[in-house]
C-alpha cells in the first residue's frame, strides 16, 4: 500500500512545545515497520512553529505573521534533525520537502512534486512534508498541513490517509464535554451537519481541529482515497490501522469519482473571494454538458475580486453547486452579465470561467 501519514503539533510536541522524542520514536518505529514490509510511506509533519517558538524563549503563541515566520525557520531544522535522528535507528533515511500551493495548482510544479516523491520512495526514503511556513505568503497558504497531507495524497495516489491528532476520531458531540458523546466509527459522505459537529477549536500548539481533519478526509475522499482519523497515542495505531486488523478512529470512506490534483485545490483548498448567482439555463449546462461559464448565464455578483480569483456558483435560489477561477474581475463579470458570446466580438475573453478550472461539488 501506499499512505500518507499526517502528525499534526499537539502530537509532534508536548504541552511545553518541545519536540516530544517518545511519540515521535513510537510513530517512527511503526513507519519503519510498514516500510519494511513493502509498504511506501510518505509523513506529513507539523511542529515547526511550536517548536521554533519554545527555542526563541516565547510561552505564549505570538499573533504576528512574520515572527511565526521566524520561529517556522527555526524549528523546521530542528524537527527534520529529530526525524533523521531516529530514522536512523532502523536505517531509513530521511528527506525533507517544503511546499507550498503553487505546487498542487501549477500544472508543472505538480508534475516535478510528483516526480520527485515517486523517486523517494522507489528509493526507500521516507518523505517528510511541511508547509514552507518560513516564507508563504500568508494570502497564498494552507494554514494547516491537514489539507496539504490530503493533496499529497492525491498527488501520489495514495490508498490510504491517516490523520493522527490527540483525540480517538470524530464524536457524535465535543467529548471534552460531554460524556455521551459516542464515536463515530464510518462516514460515507462529510457533510455541513458533521463538519458543524466537528467543530473549530484545536490546541493552542496547532492551527487545525476536528472540523480541520474532516475536511482533509473529505478532500482525501474526492480523490478516490479512503481516510482514518485517529489518535496518535493509541498504541501500535500506524499498523493497526494500515493493516486493518481491527477498527480504530473515524474512517472516511473514498468517493468513486476521483479529482486532479488542481480541481482538489480550487475546490476545497482556494480561499473563495466572491459568488456568482447563474440561471437554470447555465446550471444545466455546467452539470450536464461540462460547459464553461459564460456571461449569458449570468444574473448577479456578490462581493468583488479580480482575475484569476476563486468564487463560487451558485442558483438564485441559493444553491452552491460549484466553485471555479474567473477569468476576468467582478466588474466586468457584471457589466456583462446575460450578454451573448456571439455579442463579446474583439473582447481578451468570452468566458467567465473556463470549465478546466471549474469543479462540481455536487
Amino acid at each position: 500500500m501506499r499512505v500518507v501519514i499526517k502528525v499534526g503539533s499537539s502530537s509532534v510536541t508536548d504541552s511545553k512545545g518541545v519536540i516530544d522524542q517518545g511519540t515521535l520514536l513510537e510513530l517512527i518505529k511503526q513507519m519503519a515497520a510498514l516500510m519494511s514490509k513493502g509498504h511506501e510511506v510518505v509523513l506529513v509533519s507539523s511542529g515547526a512553529i511550536s517548536a521554533g517558538l519554545k527555542s526563541l524563549g516565547f510561552r505564549e503563541r505570538p499573533s504576528d505573521q512574520v515572527t511565526l515566520r521566524a520561529a517556522a525557520a527555526v524549528g523546521q531544522g530542528q524537527l527534520i534533525a529529530t526525524y533523521r535522528e531516529i530514522l536512523a535507528k532502523y536505517q531509513v533515511e530521511a528527506a525533507q520537502l517544503l511546499m507550498i500551493p503553487g505546487d498542487f495548482a501549477d500544472r508543472s510544479q505538480y508534475l516535478h512534486a510528483r516526480e520527485t516523491l515517486s523517486k523517494l520512495l522507489e528509493l526507500g526514503v521516507l518523505p517528510v512534508i511541511n508547509e514552507n511556513d518560513a516564507l508563504s505568503n500568508e494570502q497564498l497558504r494552507y494554514g494547516d498541513n491537514d489539507k496539504v497531507a490530503a493533496l499529497v495524497a492525491n498527488l501520489i495516489a495514495a490508498d490510504h490517509l491517516v490523520l493522527l491528532t490527540d483525540q480517538s476520531g470524530l464524536y457524535s458531540a465535543d467529548p471534552r464535554h460531554y460524556e455521551e458523546a459516542s464515536l463515530i466509527e464510518e462516514v460515507e459522505e462529510v457533510n455541513a451537519e458533521l463538519l458543524e459537529i466537528a467543530g473549530a477549536a484545536g490546541t493552542e500548539r496547532g492551527s487545525g481541529g476536528m472540523a480541520s481533519k474532516l475536511l482533509a478526509a473529505k478532500m482525501a475522499s474526492w480523490s478516490g482515497v479512503m481516510s482514518t482519523i485517529a489518535s496518535a497515542k493509541e498504541p501500535e495505531v500506524v499498523l493497526r490501522v494500515v493493516e486493518g486488523e481491527e477498527f480504530l478512529g473515524t474512517k472516511v470512506l473514498a468517493r468513486p469519482r476521483r479529482l486532479s490534483a488542481r480541481k482538489l485545490w480550487i475546490a476545497f483548498a482556494c480561499p473563495t473571494s466572491g459568488e456568482i448567482l447563474v440561471d437554470k439555463g447555465a446550471k444545466e449546462a455546467l452539470m450536464v454538458n461540462g460547459g464553461s461559464l459564460l456571461p449569458a448565464g449570468v444574473v448577479a455578483v456578490k462581493g468583488t475580486f479580480e482575475s484569476g480569483s476563486a468564487v463560487s456558483v451558485t442558483t438564485e435560489d441559493g444553491d452552491c453547486f460549484a466553485k471555479g477561477i474567473v477569468q476576468m474581475p467582478s466588474e466586468d463579470v457584471l457589466a456583462l452579465r446575460g450578454v451573448r458570446s456571439k455579442d463579446l466580438t474583439g473582447r481578451p475573453y468570452l468566458e467567465v470561467i473556463h470549465r478546466d478550472d471549474l469543479v462540481l461539488l455536487l
